[in-house]
């Protein structure tokens, strides 16, 4: 085979008499133009994987790394091993109110978003006339609920000559400081947080219209009530989006810190009511300056809610019903 008949080679095809062969190129194999892809799709993905290598696993690495050393920022981190992990569970006392404090804060505040938003979905799928309206009204808490303004918006309602006291002196209820009282302190922030289910109500909504009509329509037929309808035809097709908003509240509520971090100044107080565990590292790294032993801290939260997440996927299998199951 001639030289020129190689597939590596251009191929000389035939011209009228007179006139010179035109050399037409090869097409590029399969596996050139692959190739030629992936170099473009590594080329994209490049801000992204140098983005989550500095940004996000180098400081997880350096923080496993100090979570086992005594730093505190000034000098150097020196080995200390486990000390910092047997320290926090056996004489550190904020540190176990700090976990009963997040403990009660996301076992009340996560059922009761998922039970507003729900309920305010429910209600908003019949119909209603401005419905665009309402969704928006309803989803702005969610926006700036964890801001530093409405953590100081929502003080002044709940102190002792808010807004709150003045409706319930409009009934002969005497107020308190809620804020300043330790036993309601903590459902104050709940409470704050509760105001923000608008994410989860907008899903619920999306969700909520995806059920075909002729469900409710055949069930209707049968003699099935509302409550009939809703508990065996809503309720088992929103169960994967009821999950997908319990994993992303669960998460989400365990992090919680501006609420208590603006309602408390910082202190997680009266008498530590409001010590949330995120509120508890904040001070023991940025206050206290101990580094090593915030970032054992966060380590075992990572740890925690790992665990708490595994759990609930594993339990999904028992409630969360798929269309092809």
């Amino acid at each position: 085979m001639s030289t020129l008949d190689s597939p590596n080679n251009p191929v000389l095809t035939a011209s009228e008499p007179g006139r010179p062969a035109r050399v037409v190129p090869e097409k590029r194999t399969g596996s050139a133009l692959k190739k030629a892809d992936n170099r473009a799709a590594y080329l994209f993905l490049l801000p992204w994987i140098t983005g989550i290598v500095l940004i996000t696993a180098l400081p997880m690495l350096a923080s496993l790394y100090l979570s086992f050393t005594n730093y505190a920022v000034i000098g150097w981190p020196t080995w200390v091993g486990l000390d910092n992990y047997i320290r926090l569970f056996t004489a550190d006392r904020r540190f176990i109110t700090s976990i009963w404090v997040t403990l009660k804060y996301v076992g009340f505040s996560v059922p009761l978003v998922l039970l507003f938003a729900l309920t305010i979905a429910v209600a908003l799928n019949r119909g209603l006339r401005g419905l665009a309206i309402y969704r928006s009204l309803f989803y702005v808490p969610s926006l700036i609920g964890a801001s530093v303004g409405i953590g100081l918006l929502w003080k002044e309602v709940f102190g002792e000559r808010g807004v709150v006291n003045e409706i319930l002196g409009w009934f002969g209820i005497a107020g308190r400081g809620w804020i300043n009282n330790p036993t309601f302190a903590l459902p104050t922030v709940i409470t704050l947080n509760v105001w923000t289910f608008g994410a989860s109500m907008v899903i619920f909504l999306a969700a909520l219209r995806q059920i075909p009509e002729s469900y409710y329509e055949a069930a209707s037929i049968d003699g099935a009530n509302a409550w009939q309808r809703f508990r065996r035809i809503t309720l088992p097709l929103l169960t994967p989006v009821i999950f997908f908003n319990t994993v992303l509240q669960l998460i989400g509520s365990f992090q919680a810190f501006t609420q208590a971090f603006v309602v408390s100044n910082g202190r997680g107080g009266p008498v530590d009511a409001t010590l949330l565990y995120s509120l508890y590292l904040y001070q023991q790294a940025f206050q206290q300056m101990q580094m090593g032993y915030a970032s054992a801290m966060a380590w075992i939260l990572l740890i925690a809610i790992g665990l708490a997440t595994a759990l609930l996927f594993w339990s999904s299998r028992y409630w969360v019903f798929y269309g092809d199951r």
